[in-house]
C-alpha cells in the first residue's frame, strides 16, 4: 500500500477505535468491499454467503474497535478475519475443505479491468482463467493475494497461515503453470 493510503487507513482506524466513528467504518467497508468479496468467494461458492461473511467481518471489527489502534498490519488483520470466518462458515455447512479446488476463479470477476482495456484477447483471458482454476487451492489463493491484491509476501503468508518460503513455492508453481498454459496456447 502507498504511504498516503496507509496514513488515511490509520486515520480511519483511529476514528473507529477512539471516536466510535461509524462514518469511518463505512469508508473502510467501501475500501475493502471488492477485495474481500473476491477473497471470501474463493472459500464459499455463494455471493450471498460471501456478503454475509463480509458483514460479519465488519461486525467483528466494530466489536473489537477499542483494540484496533494496537494492530500493526491492518490489511493482514482484516484478511485473517475474513479467512477465519469463511472457514467457520464452511465448517458449519459441513463442507469438505478439499472442495475449494472445485471453486472457479475468474481473474476479471469484480474488477475494474477488462480484456479490452488491457489489450488482452478474450481467448487469452479464458486460457488464463482455466490455468488459474487448475491450480491447487493454496496456489490459487497465493496468486490472488500477491498478483491481484498486490500484497507483500509476508502479509499474504500471514493471511494464509503459511511460511513465506511456502508461499514463494506456491507462487513459483502458479507462475510456472500459467507460463506453460500460455506456451501451449501459442
Amino acid at each position: 500500500m502507498s504511504d498516503v493510503l496507509n496514513r488515511n487507513l490509520k486515520i480511519l482506524i483511529d476514528d473507529i477505535s477512539i471516536r466510535d466513528s461509524e462514518t469511518a467504518l463505512n469508508f473502510l467497508y467501501r475500501h475493502y468491499f471488492h477485495k474481500l468479496m473476491r477473497f471470501i468467494t474463493l472459500y464459499v461458492k455463494s455471493d450471498q454467503s460471501a456478503e454475509e461473511i463480509l458483514s460479519d467481518v465488519f461486525i467483528t471489527i466494530w466489536q473489537n474497535r477499542r483494540y484496533l489502534f494496537e494492530i500493526k498490519n491492518f490489511n493482514a488483520y482484516i484478511y485473517t478475519i475474513a479467512r477465519n470466518l469463511s472457514i467457520d462458515y464452511l465448517r458449519t455447512k459441513k463442507m469438505v475443505f478439499d472442495q475449494l479446488d472445485e471453486i472457479p476463479l475468474d481473474i476479471y470477476f469484480r474488477t475494474d479491468m477488462n480484456p479490452e482495456n488491457d489489450l488482452i484477447s478474450k481467448e487469452l483471458a479464458i486460457t488464463l482463467n482455466d490455468a488459474i482454476n487448475s491450480l491447487p487451492t493454496q496456489c490459487k489463493m497465493a496468486y490472488k493475494l500477491i498478483r491481484e491484491d498486490k500484497m507483500k509476501y509476508k502479509d499474504a503468508a500471514e493471511i494464509l497461515n503459511i511460511s513465506v518460503k511456502t508461499l514463494e513455492a506456491h507462487m513459483t508453481k502458479a507462475i510456472k503453470e500459467l507460463r506453460m498454459a500460455l506456451k501451449t496456447r501459442d
